[in-house]
C-alpha cells in the first residue's frame, strides 16, 4: 500500500510538470526533426547502454554469439546504415520472436537456449511514472507503464498530425477503454500537452472499485486532478457502452450545429457503430473527424465513414511503443500512414505462421527512442502490410518521412472492437479448451476473423460432427477463457460481450490451400 501510495504521487507530480509546459507548433517540428536526423546515433546508443553494459540483455546473449561487437555494429550502421546493419544482425540471429518477446517460449537458435521473461526486455534506464500489473490470472501479468518522456515525442507528433489535417481548436472527445486499458489514459495526457484538451472524455466500460481493479480507477482520478492542478480542465470519465453509440453521434451533431464540427478519438469499430447509428436515425455528423486506432482499417470501413460525410485517419501502433504510423492525408489507401522513422527502425523478414508452418513476410522492429519501455531489436510484432518509399507534401513528408505503410494486418492475433488476442491464446482455447468441454477434435474448432456492415466480427466455426452442442454455452466459454488471462483481457472481453461481436456458426472451418485447418483465420476483405 505504501509504495502505491508514492507511485501515486510521483505519477501526479509528473503529470503536473507535463501538463504545466505545453508544446508549441515550432518546439514540436524542432523535436520530431532532431529525433529523425539523429536515428542512427540513438540507436547505438541505446545499443551500448541498454545492451553492452547489462550482462542480462537477452540481446547479449545473441549478439556475443553472432560474435558481434558494439564497435562491429556502429562500424556497419555508420557505413551501409541502420535498417543494412539490423537486416545483417537478423541474418545471424540477432532477432526475437513475438512468443520470445511476451516470454511465452525460451530462446533457441542453434547452439544456444535460455529462457526468456517479458520483462527481461524492459528499458532498465526508463522512469516510470506509473507503472502497475494486469494482474494475469492464469496468464503471464503484463506491465502498464505510462511514461512521460515518450508521450513529449508522441505530443510532438501529434502537434504535426494536427497540422495536416487542420484539426487545431476544435471541439474534442475521447470514446475508448478506461484503464486498465493504458491507451485510455495516455490519450487525454497526449491531447493536453499540445493545448487541445478534451471537452468530454467517454469509456465503453465502467470504472470499478473492487479490491484488484481499484488503482486503475484511482489512476484516471488521479488523472483529472492533476490536469485540473495544473490549469488543464480534464473531464472526469462518463460511461458509453458499445451499444450506446448514439449518445455519442448526438453529441457530434450538437457540435456540427454550434458551428464548429467535432474531433473524435476512438476505435475503428466503434466509429462504424456512431456513423450506422447516425445513418439509421437521421442525423447529420458531416464534417466530424475521427482519430482512430487499435484494430485493421479496412476499405469496407472507411466506406460506412466516408458515407456519413466523416473525415479519418487512422493511426498504427504498438503496446510496447505507442503510435509508429501517422496517417497521411496524401494517403494512397484508406490506411497509409508514415511511418515514425524516429522513433522506431522497420526490416521486413520472412517468418513461420504458426501453427501451420506457411511463410508470410512480417514487421520487426527495433527501438530507437531512450524513453522507449521495452527495448527492442528485430522484434516479431506479427504484423505485416505494404511498406512503401514516396514523398508527400503533408508536415511529416517535408521532413523527410518517406516510408509509408498500408494494408496493415496481424496473422498472430486476433483484433476486433481494439480487442487484441495473441495467436497463442487462441490456438490454446480451440486446440484444448474447447475440444476438451464440448467434443470433438481440434479441427473441429476455428476462429474466424471477418466483418459485417463494416463492424468487427468474430465468428467461433464449430463443426457440424460435434454434436449436442448449445451455441449459448460455447460463446459463453470463449468469453469466459479470453476473459481469463488478465485484468486487461477481462476488460476487454466484456467489451466484445456487450458490443455482440462474437457469434457461433455451425460450419465446417475453412482450409488452406495446403488443406491445413488453423485455428485462426483471418478472412480477407
Amino acid at each position: 500500500m505504501l509504495d502505491d501510495l508514492r507511485m501515486f504521487l510521483r505519477y501526479i507530480a509528473g503529470v503536473r510538470r507535463y501538463l504545466e509546459h505545453p508544446l508549441s507548433a515550432e518546439e514540436s517540428r524542432r523535436l520530431v526533426e532532431e529525433q529523425h536526423r539523429n536515428r542512427d546515433q540513438s540507436f547505438l546508443r541505446l545499443l551500448q547502454r541498454s545492451v553492452f553494459q547489462k550482462p542480462r540483455s537477452p540481446y547479449l546473449a545473441l549478439l556475443r554469439r553472432a560474435r558481434a561487437e558494439y564497435e562491429d555494429v556502429a562500424r556497419i550502421v555508420q557505413s551501409d546504415g541502420l535498417e543494412s546493419a539490423l537486416e545483417r544482425l537478423y541474418d545471424a540471429g540477432v532477432y526475437v520472436t513475438l512468443d520470445e518477446f511476451k516470454g511465452r517460449k525460451p530462446i533457441v537458435r542453434a547452439g544456444l537456449e535460455f529462457p526468456v521473461r517479458s520483462h527481461d526486455f524492459d528499458n532498465p534506464f526508463l522512469r516510470r511514472h506509473f507503472e502497475g500489473s494486469t494482474g494475469g490470472t492464469r496468464g503471464v501479468p503484463r506491465r502498464l507503464i505510462i511514461d512521460l518522456d515518450l508521450l513529449v515525442y508522441d505530443a510532438a507528433c501529434q502537434h504535426l498530425f494536427h497540422e495536416a489535417w487542420g484539426l487545431a481548436g476544435r471541439p474534442m472527445a475521447l470514446w475508448r477503454p478506461a484503464p486498465p486499458y493504458v491507451s485510455g489514459i495516455k490519450k487525454p495526457l497526449l491531447h493536453a500537452k499540445v493545448g487541445q484538451p478534451l471537452s468530454r472524455w467517454f469509456t465503453q466500460d465502467r470504472l470499478e472499485y473492487s479490491p484488484r481493479r481499484l488503482k486503475y480507477a484511482v489512476l484516471t482520478h488521479s488523472t483529472v486532478l492533476a490536469g485540473r492542478l495544473s490549469g488543464v480542465a480534464l473531464p472526469a470519465p462518463e460511461h458509453v457502452p458499445l451499444t450506446a453509440a448514439l449518445r455519442i453521434a448526438n453529441w457530434l451533431v450538437m457540435q456540427r450545429q454550434s458551428g464548429t464540427p467535432a474531433y473524435l478519438d476512438t476505435l475503428v469499430g466503434c466509429a462504424v457503430r456512431i456513423c450506422s447509428a447516425a445513418k439509421e436515425n437521421g442525423l447529420d455528423i458531416s464534417g466530424s473527424f475521427f482519430r482512430l486506432g487499435s484494430e485493421p482499417y479496412t476499405p469496407a470501413k472507411a466506406r460506412i465513414v466516408r458515407d456519413s460525410g466523416v473525415q479519418a485517419g487512422c493511426f498504427y501502433a504498438m503496446a510496447e511503443t505507442g503510435p509508429v504510423g501517422v496517417p497521411c492525408p496524401d494517403a494512397e489507401a484508406v490506411d497509409d500512414v508514415h511511418l515514425l522513422s524516429g522513433k522506431v527502425a522497420l526490416i521486413e523478414r520472412r517468418t513461420s505462421l504458426r501453427p501451420a508452418g506457411a511463410s508470410v513476410s512480417g514487421f520487426h522492429f527495433t527501438s530507437l527512442l531512450a524513453s522507449s519501455p521495452k527495448i527492442l531489436i528485430n522484434v516479431e510484432t506479427g504484423d505485416y502490410g505494404v511498406l512503401v518509399r514516396r514523398r508527400c507534401s503533408c508536415p511529416f513528408g517535408t521532413l523527410g518521412f518517406n516510408d509509408h505503410l498500408h494494408s496493415i494486418r496481424s496473422h498472430e492475433k486476433l483484433t476486433s472492437e481494439g480487442v487484441a488476442f495473441l495467436g497463442t491464446d487462441l490456438f490454446a482455447l480451440v486446440e484444448e479448451v474447447l475440444p476438451r468441454k464440448f467434443g470433438g477434435s481440434p479441427t473441429d474448432y476455428q476462429l474466424v476473423e471477418t466483418e459485417r456492415d463494416g463492424l468487427p466480427r468474430v465468428e467461433i466455426v464449430v463443426s457440424p460432427r460435434v454434436c449436442g452442442v448449445v451455441e449459448a454455452s460455447v460463446r459463453r466459454a470463449v468469453l469466459d477463457y479470453l476473459g481469463s488471462r488478465n485484468d486487461s483481457s477481462r476488460t476487454m472481453a466484456k467489451i466484445w460481450d456487450e458490443g455482440q461481436t462474437l457469434r457461433v456458426v455451425r460450419r465446417e472451418p475453412a482450409a488452406t490451400a495446403g488443406g491445413k485447418i488453423l485455428p485462426l483465420h483471418i478472412q480477407r476483405e
